[in-house]
Order: structure tokens, then sequence, then C-alpha cells
């Protein structure tokens, strides 16, 4: 009996014997790792996003350079330039060589 009492006496059991505090320590963990709203999921969630954004940002700029290249191919000159360098396309009497430097030393 004395060790009970005296454990009676503990602030600490005092604490955690409290009905709030016994009802709430399970709900939090419940919240926080179990329940399918859980900080888990939302930290998922919010990388996700992230994700998703950067994705759209660069297809943002890759749109930009798209309008811009676009613009600059209403020139004909630029439009054969672009037309030889991309594509290797040529005028009928014309031919044309690829030159290709083997970067890779033995």
């Amino acid at each position: 009996m004395n060790f009970l009492s005296n454990l009676k006496k503990n602030p600490y059991f005092k604490i955690f014997t409290n009905i709030y505090i016994l009802i709430l320590v399970p709900f939090v963990i419940w919240m926080l790792f179990f329940d399918d709203n859980s900080y888990l999921v939302h930290r998922k969630f919010d990388q996700e996003i992230k994700d998703l954004e950067n994705t759209v940002s660069f297809y943002e700029k890759r749109l930009a350079e798209d309008k811009k290249t676009i613009k600059d191919l209403q020139d004909s000159l630029l439009l054969e330039k672009f037309a030889r360098e991309k594509y290797l396309l040529k005028k009928e009497n014309e031919d044309i060589y690829i030159i290709e430097f083997d970067t890779l030393k033995n």
C-alpha cells in the first residue's frame, strides 16, 4: 500500500492518469500517423504540389522559348537556317557533309 500511496502522490501519475490526457494522446497519435488526413499524407501532398509547380514553370519557360522561336521563324532566312541546322535539309543541287569529331580519348 505504501508504494501505491506514494505513486498517487507523484505529480506525473496525476497527469498521466487524467482522463483528458488518456484520450488526447491516442487521438493525437492517430491523427498524426494513421488517419487518411494525417500529417504524413499532407507532407506527401505538399511535395507533389511543389513538383507539379516546378513542372508547370518548366513548361511555361519552354512555351515562351517556343513562341520566340515561332516568331523568329517568320523570317524566311531564319527559317532556312533553322531547317538546315535542325533537320539537315538542303537545296536540290547541294551536297551536305556531316563531320563528327570523336571526343573520347583512347
